[in-house]
């Protein structure tokens, strides 16, 4: 009988750390699963980029627009909806039309915006190639830091005439820029009285002269750890504020340069940023666009 006591309360015991287990794995789970549920609504970072874009729904191709003797290869991304939608023009950093780029318009095409993503390098890669010809990034990087703001502009604003005639599209346009791209962003709402909206990621402010011919209302969205861009932005402010230019910013406690892309990073400061900064520009996309 004694024995048969203590095999009982071993089973006893076995099942109460099974269950216990259970409920842990259960709890974890929980956690992860919140997570993954949060993190679906925002753009993905460069590691999982290129998987949302394989499993994404929305329609995504390439086009060539019409530039000089060479065009602009640019990925246009639709959204799933009945009317017409604003078009963003995302424009890439300095590692130039990667999927990690791509992989935010496809998030703009979800939250119900046309996105679309030129190869400002376009033509300037082996036998006329864009970012997918050269072969490191170190290249890439070079070749877009070469490349002057005029020219930039310009075939943004062939992308621009191009966003204008798409069908599905109700001629509001925004750009949405990163790092290089942001500064190119906030730099084109005072080149192009046309656009309708700025979003600026991380990326270094106009000058005086550039923001008096601002229009458009501007977005920024900066890490507060990112000294070389932040050192930009006040001047900036206060000469829109005196001028009565329409530019408003957020700065993200923690959160270091790139923080959009390199989600993970910085103890979950950047993944604040984040989540803080996407709604923040989806909503103030639908304001201007819609």
């Amino acid at each position: 009988m004694k024995t048969l006591s203590i095999c009982v309360a071993l089973v006893l015991l076995s099942s109460v750390a099974a269950s216990q287990e259970k409920t842990g794995s259960a709890k974890q789970t929980g956690t992860t699963m919140t997570t993954l549920q949060n993190k679906s609504n925002l753009p993905p970072d460069e590691a999982g980029a290129l998987a949302a874009l394989n499993s994404s729904p929305r329609h995504g191709e390439w086009v060539d627009v019409a530039y000089g003797k060479t065009p602009i290869r640019s990925f246009v991304v639709y959204p799933e909806r009945s009317t017409k939608a604003g078009v963003v023009i995302v424009i890439h950093e300095i590692y130039g039309a990667s999927d990690w780029i791509r992989g935010v318009a496809d998030q703009l095409a979800k939250d119900g915006f046309i996105g679309i993503v030129p190869d400002l390098i376009s033509g300037m890669g082996p036998k006329g190639g864009g970012t997918e010809s050269i072969a490191s990034r170190d290249s890439v990087v070079r070749l877009i830091r070469g490349l002057s703001a005029e020219e930039t502009f310009k075939r943004l604003n062939a992308v621009r005439a191009y966003a204008m005639k798409i069908p599905a599209g109700n001629r509001k346009i925004g750009t949405l820029g990163f790092c290089w791209g942001g500064g190119m962003s906030f730099g084109y709402a005072c080149a192009q009285s046309g656009l309708d909206a700025a979003v600026v990621f991380y990326g270094v402010s106009p000058d005086s002269n550039q923001i008096s011919k601002l229009n458009a209302p501007v977005l920024g969205n900066y890490g507060a750890d990112d000294a070389r861009v932040d050192a930009t932005v006040e001047p900036a402010a206060a000469i829109a504020k005196k001028l009565g230019k329409p530019f408003v910013y957020e700065m993200y406690e923690g959160a270091g340069h790139g923080f959009l892309r390199q989600q993970q990073d910085r103890d979950g400061a950047n993944l604040r940023a984040t989540e803080k900064s996407w709604p923040k520009t989806v909503e103030f996309l639908r304001k201007n666009l819609e």
